[in-house]
């Protein structure tokens, strides 16, 4: 391995000598501080140089260039890593944004999509087919990205995780070569990648199963709310037709244009809800949440499958948060969320519930890194604020916070986890599946050149 290359200057001119077709972004051009810019703004690194790759072959040239100069190497799909991984202190970017190739095939419902497409990119341009894959709640995240960690999404109790439906993926690999990856193909990698994040290599390109899904009736039902509006809505949740999935977050209300000003600052749950499968059924579907208590906004109706993905929240400044996996919302569960959102000196405390089981509990727990198939109910505890001296007591809050929530064997969604130790990334993969996990990245990425990521060393070491 050659000596390390530390100057701005011998990295840039190395890089343009790379034979890229991409773009290198240097940190004295205009548009650097933009493009280093993450979906959370308090994570602020500095990298060498940032990549804007056009190809699989731009892949593979920056991933031997950083190999070889020793230079830490951060991947960017969407850029939504709650840790920060999308970026690398002093490293190389390789930014996959630029790569939004798709090809649709309507007749056998699938598509090849490239890493750097987006949820929303990707939804909108298969909707014009009346075909969706499911994803999670925003529209802003990279397909890469999210498809690697699983994707806990809108349609996860009809269809099943993202990567239930994932075909095949091209791997670019430590040693620069690009891999097909399926179930006959490199087996072993093809179950890795699907849970087990960026540990392996770049995947640039993603095969997936589609489904039909055109009209559905969904959108955001507010309800007020009570220890028992919480428990029964998760209730009702659990006992709807598959068809059903949503995710409520229970949070002091906004000031919203379609709030009622008398119910700024006061409890409320804000329900993201999506039935995929014709609207009158919908309508009957989602008539028991209706009745738990008066909404406070009904905004649900039949709209095409993509607009879902147009309600985006504000990026926030700062958030303390922790992930987890319980099994029930009974009265005394309600009552703690209850609880622990009026402590929170928070300007936005949140507590984000997802709904699970259908098509993913069906899933066998060994079939994919993803091990969290009979968990009933994903949680997220979250606060967001402004002021960074604060960041102590919103910390600690949120691990009172999901230590008072904590039902069962610990579990964490990999794809929701921060910069939390670990010990606390084993949670993500319990059982046999961190061993396995080891195996497979000791065969791809024995050095763990891959390793600005959750990370999973290399069996051995």
């Amino acid at each position: 391995m050659r000596d390390r290359i530390s100057e701005k200057e011998e990295i840039n001119g190395a890089l343009r000598k790379a034979r890229l077709t991409g773009r290198v972004i240097m940190p004295d051009e205009p548009e650097f501080d933009n493009a280093r810019t993450l979906y959370y703004r308090w994570i602020d690194k500095r990298p060498a140089a940032i990549v804007r790759v056009a190809n699989e072959a731009d892949v593979s040239r920056v991933i031997l260039f950083a190999r070889d100069n020793g230079q830490e190497l951060a991947v960017r799909s969407g850029g939504h890593s709650l840790a920060g991984h999308s970026v690398a202190e002093g490293g190389i970017v390789l930014d996959l944004s630029e790569m939004k190739h798709i090809d649709i095939d309507p007749h056998e419902c699938t598509a090849w999509a490239q890493a750097g497409m987006t949820t929303g990119q990707f939804t909108t341009a298969t909707a014009a087919h009346g075909l969706a894959v499911g994803f999670g709640d925003s529209g802003t995240v990279g397909i890469g990205g999210i498809t690697l960690g699983g994707g806990v999404g809108y349609l996860v109790r009809k269809y099943g995780l993202t990567i239930d439906n994932l075909l095949a993926a091209e791997v670019v690999t430590a040693d620069g070569k690009l891999l097909h990856v399926d179930s006959e193909s490199h087996p072993d990698l093809f179950w890795a990648i699907r849970g087990g994040g960026g540990n392996f290599g770049v995947a640039t390109r993603f095969k997936y199963r589609l489904h039909e899904v055109g009209q559905i009736l969904g959108g955001i039902l507010i309800l007020p709310a009570t220890p028992d509006v919480l428990q029964s809505l998760v209730a009702e949740a659990e006992a709807a037709p598959e068809e059903l999935s949503l995710i409520a977050n229970a949070m002091r209300m906004p000031p919203m244009p379609f709030v009622p000003k008398e119910y700024h600052g006061s409890l409320g749950i804000i329900l993201m809800i999506v039935y995929a499968c014709g609207t009158e059924r919908g309508q009957q579907a989602v008539a028991p949440f209706r009745a738990l208590a008066k909404p406070i906004a009904d905004m649900i109706r039949p709209m095409p499958y993509a607009q879902i993905y147009d309600v985006e929240g504000p990026h926030p400044t700062a958030a303390a948060a922790r992930n987890l996996f319980i099994d029930t919302v009974d009265l005394k569960t309600a009552q703690t969320i209850m609880d622990h959102l009026d402590a929170s000196s928070a300007p936005m405390a949140v507590t984000q519930i997802r709904v699970l089981g259908g098509a993913m509990a069906r899933v066998p727990v060994e079939a994919t890194a993803f091990a969290h198939r009979k968990r009933r109910i994903m949680v997220n505890v979250a606060a967001l604020y402004e002021r960074r001296e604060e960041t102590d007591t919103h910390e600690q809050w949120a691990i009172r916070f999901a230590s008072a929530l904590q039902q069962g064997d610990p579990g964490v969604y990999v794809n929701f986890l921060g910069n939390e130790g670990p010990e606390r990334l084993r949670d993500a993969y319990p059982g046999s599946t961190w061993e396995r996990l080891a195996a497979v990245k000791a065969r791809y990425d024995a050095e763990n050149f891959f390793r600005l990521n959750h990370n999973i060393p290399p069996a051995g070491r």
